[in-house]
């Protein structure tokens, strides 16, 4: 298989993601995200994860240093909008509305969990 951008780059992004997820369930959850979201074990896999996606690139350790302080740059700007926004939302809504809020929020991924749950890769049978 020849290896390619197109492939490499979805790999590299979801990897540069990956982190951004575990801060958000953070901040949405009272800072739990290493509870229910993302474990340390599971951080330190993503990072083997993209070191071998490096080195199958035939990145240079350079420039990984490189890539790596530009990710954790772009991470720490994300946080900072993110805590922004919350502040905002915070003035902005009431009390019962931000609760009133947080309770869609959760329903909605309850029912999305749910539709997930139902993607089964086992065949159907007639009944």
């Amino acid at each position: 298989m020849k290896l390619t951008r197109s492939f490499f780059a979805p790999t590299l992004l979801a990897l540069a993601l990956m982190p951004f997820a575990a801060t958000a369930s953070a901040d949405h959850h009272g800072g739990k995200a290493g509870e229910r979201g993302m474990p340390e074990q599971m951080q330190e896999r993503m990072e083997e994860r993209l070191q071998a996606v490096y080195e199958q690139a035939g990145i240079s350790e350079e420039k990984q240093t490189q890539l790596n302080e530009a990710r954790e740059s772009h991470y720490n700007a994300m946080r900072e909008l993110r805590e922004e926004h919350y502040g905002r939302m915070q003035e902005i809504l009431t009390e019962e509305e931000r609760d009133a809020l947080k309770a869609a929020m959760r329903d909605m991924q309850k029912e999305y969990r749910n539709k997930r749950g139902d993607r089964s890769m086992a065949p159907e049978t007639a009944e």
